[in-house]
């Protein structure tokens, strides 16, 4: 099976420098919702058995937008288990201000997951964020499916696709998390194993440019 994975469009909270995990929650700007038909029809000739999103409205609204350009329209499914990461006392707080307050619990937050306390923000642990997200992708395996879309969140699935990859918790950030309406696509046969075919990806922004 391939797994296609999107991250949600950047919204207003993301434009702001705000965190917006899992009870946080802003609009699609209007260049993401471009950036999304965009990204719509870059995959419209891709076949997909079903699409799960994550059910905060950013990403629900992103699979709607990619689901609108498809020339093979199916269902859009919305699941809790893919929502962001709960980030407690950091939803909607300013990036640069905790950044100016706790510079080594950030300085972990983006480059070593392993040295991130969660307890200190009332935050979910990596575990719990990938647990519940690989959890529920490894139900599929039961699915009769070839090709999946996944719509969720920038840390939450850069944690746990890694995670799938077999990295190591200090390097699940190895690299960057993904890109807004970026695509990542894995590819399995036993939902054990996993192969990365394309990391965050959004080289269709360029084929528009060229067209």
């Amino acid at each position: 099976m391939k797994l296609y994975f999107v991250r949600h469009g950047r919204t207003e909270w993301n434009q702001e420098g705000r965190f917006q995990g899992a009870s946080g929650d802003s609009p699609l700007l209007p260049t993401a919702v471009e950036e999304l038909h965009n990204l719509g029809k870059h995959l419209a000739q891709t076949q997909f058995d079903k699409i799960y999103s994550s059910d905060l409205p950013r990403a629900v609204r992103s699979a709607e937008i990619i689901q609108e350009e498809s020339q093979f329209p199916t269902e859009i499914v919305s699941i809790p288990e893919l929502r962001e990461w709960q980030l407690g006392k950091l939803e909607g707080a300013k990036i640069s201000t905790i950044e100016a307050i706790y510079p080594h619990q950030m300085a972990a937050f983006r480059h070593n997951l392993s040295q991130f306390n969660h307890t200190f923000f009332d935050a979910e642990s990596v575990y719990h964020t990938t647990h519940r997200t690989i959890s529920f992708i490894k139900t599929l395996k039961d699915k009769d499916y070839e090709q999946v879309l996944i719509v969720g969140h920038g840390a939450n699935l850069t944690a746990s696709i890694r995670t799938m990859l077999g990295y190591d918790t200090p390097l699940l950030r190895k690299n960057g998390g993904l890109t807004n309406a970026s695509i990542t696509i894995l590819e399995t046969e036993d939902f054990e194993n996993f192969e990365l075919i394309t990391w965050n990806n959004t080289d269709y922004l360029l084929e528009k440019a060229e067209n």
